[in-house]
């Protein structure tokens, strides 16, 4: 399996059958297992197998199968499951952290992702400095010989700044801190994070992986010793595990997740291309745009800009009513699904930030994120077009 490529390990990897040796992966819906003598029970409370689970809670045969198979794209020896993509979040962030705690982190996150730095992790003694995650030489300031951490969106959500996790990563390890990369704008697809220097990478299952809009999900993905010595004991404890249907429905995403992210990144491409120039915008924002300021970072880091852009129409109002315009793109808060969406940011997923914080992270009352599905393209040029003309 190793020498595989990405596209088949999606398709194969951690696959587990049972003695009915099914094409499709089993569903086991069981909260628990049973033993044959209470001599077995012990020893499998003692020292569980690979292949022994004791409660859902702590582990499922199909949702090892996701964890292995999500780990082997990413090229990780482990990964955890949890119910959800900031379950993730926080499952990698507060098992590894205690008060007196130093964590770096870049200031342009998603607003819940914010809120754990801000609020929980500061709340029980943890220190959090912001930086901008684009400015290199502020990374270098902040971070000092007792830092534990260093945390950052490989793309910014929602503004779409792009982290050089190569140069962060070796700055972080000159102080033995370890780096956690929220990843999901990248995908597993277009992502080689370990390989640019991450310790521990995070995904929202619900966006790109299950890519349907039908699951919550996320999963924890980093070297066995941190999986099963950090993370398990906190996330077994705390209940944050994933269900072994939400696993099923991530197996199958994981299937076609290939061929989906790519075409929804030629599309969205496509899409920013062509109205980069329409003057009725304000701005269009997109990393693999020439005139995005980390255009040349995201071609050595992904390849591609990834499936989502963004536009400023110039105001709040500008933006609501080409939101109301839009007949194809639907209007929500999720991303990385089959159907394009529309978000207005500064009203939504970021609405709790203070209107100073949204200025200083560049969300605008204009911006809109547009994350990108798998219509055809020339439909929703036409449809944004149309959305654009009424501004």
């Amino acid at each position: 399996m190793k020498t595989w490529n990405k596209r088949t390990k999606a398709v194969h990897a951690g696959t587990r059958r049972s003695q009915y040796n099914e094409v499709s992966e089993a569903i086991y819906l069981t909260q628990g297992f049973v033993y044959d003598t209470a001599e077995d029970a012990e020893a499998r409370f003692v020292n569980a197998g690979q292949d022994e689970f004791i409660y859902a809670r702590y582990g499922n045969p199909t949702v090892a199968m996701f964890e292995d198979r999500i780990a082997a794209l990413e090229g990780t020896e482990d990964g955890f499951a949890t119910a959800s993509g900031m379950a993730a979040v926080n499952g990698a962030l507060t098992s590894m952290l205690r008060a007196g705690d130093h964590v770096v982190s870049a200031r342009a996150l998603f607003g819940s992702c914010l809120y754990i730095l801000e609020e929980v992790l500061t709340r029980y003694g943890v220190e959090v400095t912001f930086v901008d995650g684009t400015d290199l030489a502020a990374w270098e300031v902040a971070i000092r010989p007792d830092t534990k951490a260093v945390f950052f969106e490989s793309i910014s959500n929602p503004t779409l700044e792009v982290i050089d996790i190569a140069a962060v990563s070796t700055l972080a390890h000159a102080v033995g801190a370890t780096v956690v990369v929220d990843n999901v704008f990248a995908t597993p697809v277009f992502s080689d994070a370990v390989a640019q220097g991450a310790d521990v990478v995070v995904y929202s299952a619900t966006k790109h992986i299950d890519g349907q809009g039908r699951a919550l999900g996320g999963v924890i993905l980093g070297t066995r010793e941190f999986i099963r010595g950090t993370v398990e004991p906190y996330l077994k404890h705390t209940g944050g595990a994933m269900s072994p249907f939400n696993a099923w429905i991530m197996l199958k995403g994981l299937e076609t997740m290939d061929l989906r992210v790519r075409a929804q990144a030629a599309t969205a491409l496509h899409l920013a291309q062509s109205l980069q120039s329409d003057g009725r915008l304000q701005q269009v924002i997109y990393p693999g745009l020439s005139d995005h300021p980390q255009h040349d970072l995201t071609t050595r880091q992904m390849g591609v800009g990834g499936t989502v852009l963004a536009l400023d129409a110039g105001s709040q109002a500008a933006a609501f009513k080409l939101l109301n315009a839009l007949e194809i793109v639907t209007i929500s808060n999720n991303l990385g699904d089959a159907k394009s969406i529309a978000t207005h940011p500064a009203t939504t997923t970021h609405q709790r930030l203070a209107d100073d914080v949204k200025e200083t992270l560049g969300i605008t009352p204009g911006l809109i994120r547009l994350s990108v599905g798998l219509e055809d393209s020339d439909d929703l040029l036409t449809d944004l077009r149309g959305a654009i003309s009424a501004l």
